[in-house]
């Protein structure tokens, strides 16, 4: 193993100095290791792909700030490519989140309606979409906007953080409209 971090860390200071046949090596010993580390991060394949691309993208242009003396060149990298993905984890939960401002309350309406004697095609259209939803997030929804349950009351329930809880209603919102037309 040390062997491979001294070539690594070999590699990488030829990457710096921009040789890109060292960079094309680089990627082809490490990038497996640093996808199975996004991937603990990211649920989806092509979110680990887009991390795994980005955390290439900054070492490029960072390698020179490789210093052995402070970390071994996979232990560098892999901290790169983490934090390419928890970017890509909070970039998706401001879009989520931005996307979805202007859902709540229309949805909310169309989710309480048919509790209280609403269209029942408007109805029928919902539930399918709503059986459509993952069980806990159903069960969200349908505590939320239809019994008036808060986010706490949702994170206890659920055994889940008030922001995750947040971040799972909007998204299911969000499909829900989706699966509504977009109505």
């Amino acid at each position: 193993m040390a062997g491979n971090q001294s070539d690594l860390a070999a590699i990488l200071a030829r990457v710096a100095d921009g040789d890109r046949a060292a960079f094309r090596a680089l990627y082809e010993r490490t990038a497996p290791k640093l996808m199975a580390s996004v991937r603990r991060i990211l649920r989806s394949t092509a979110a680990a792909e887009d991390a795994v691309q980005e955390a290439f993208v900054r070492i490029w242009r960072n390698a020179s700030d490789f210093d052995a003396s402070i970390a071994s060149p996979i232990a560098w990298m892999t901290t790169i490519a983490r934090h390419a993905a928890i970017d890509i984890v909070r970039k998706g939960a401001e879009r989520v989140s931005a996307a979805s401002a202007t859902i709540d309350a229309e949805l909310a309406e169309r989710i309480a309606a048919p509790l209280s004697g609403g269209d029942p095609l408007a109805s029928g259209r919902l539930a399918t979409c709503l059986d459509r939803l993952e069980a806990d997030r159903r069960g969200m929804v349908v505590l939320a906007y239809c019994y008036g349950w808060s986010r706490e009351e949702l994170a206890s329930r659920f055994d889940r953080p008030v922001a995750t809880v947040k971040t799972l209603l909007r998204r299911s919102l969000i499909a829900l409209k989706e699966c509504l037309g977009g109505e």
